[in-house]
């Protein structure tokens, strides 16, 4: 995949139970077609629990939650102490702009791994627990109403690969026209 360089990787996390939060690791490998080894979103078919309720076929376009380090600052800047993988993401990043990607944009991640970009993650109430308030802090209004997630983003595992802290992230973006992500 040839990519204009983006950003790096932070933090790398999994976890095998569904719950806010996830274990950070100094490695995780992203399977291609699935998601993360061993976290609990892995696999073909939707995993994340109220999506298998409504249709357990449905396929997994969640394996893998990246999240940008930036915001971390601007919830500390509104009184919020929440650091990388707290909020459940598999990948921490710094310097893409992760929110503003169209859809299919990718990410190349280290050597190997690279993630298609499928939409925005949706704050959960799952949130509430690790600060009150702190759901309603990542949604935000742009000047036309319409309503901004700032919760990170979702994506697929295209090509499998290992990621670990300080690796690089090469961007790739779909060609025009280029649609805006919406909750996934």
């Amino acid at each position: 995949m040839s990519a204009a360089p983006a950003g790096e990787v932070v933090a790398v996390a999994r976890s095998r139970r569904h719950g806010i939060g996830k274990e950070r690791a100094l490695t995780i490998r992203l399977l291609e077609g699935l998601g993360v080894d061993g976290d609990c979103h892995a696999g073909v078919t939707v995993k994340h629990r109220s999506r298998v309720r409504a249709d357990p076929t449905q396929p997994n376009l969640r394996q893998v939650h990246l999240m940008h380090e930036e915001v971390f600052g601007e919830l500390a800047a509104r009184g919020f102490t929440v650091a990388a993988t707290e909020m459940g993401e598999n990948v921490t990043t710094r310097g893409v702009d992760l929110l503003g990607l169209p859809v299919g944009a990718r990410l190349r991640l280290g050597a190997d791994a690279v993630v298609e970009i499928t939409g925005l993650r949706n704050p959960c109430k799952q949130l509430e627990a690790l600060a009150p308030g702190l759901m309603k802090a990542l949604l935000d209004r742009a000047p036309d109403g319409g309503l901004i997630r700032k919760a990170g983003v979702m994506g697929i595992v295209i090509a499998g690969g290992d990621v670990s802290p300080g690796d690089p992230i090469a961007l790739r973006l779909p060609p025009p026209p280029h649609r805006p992500l919406d909750r996934v």
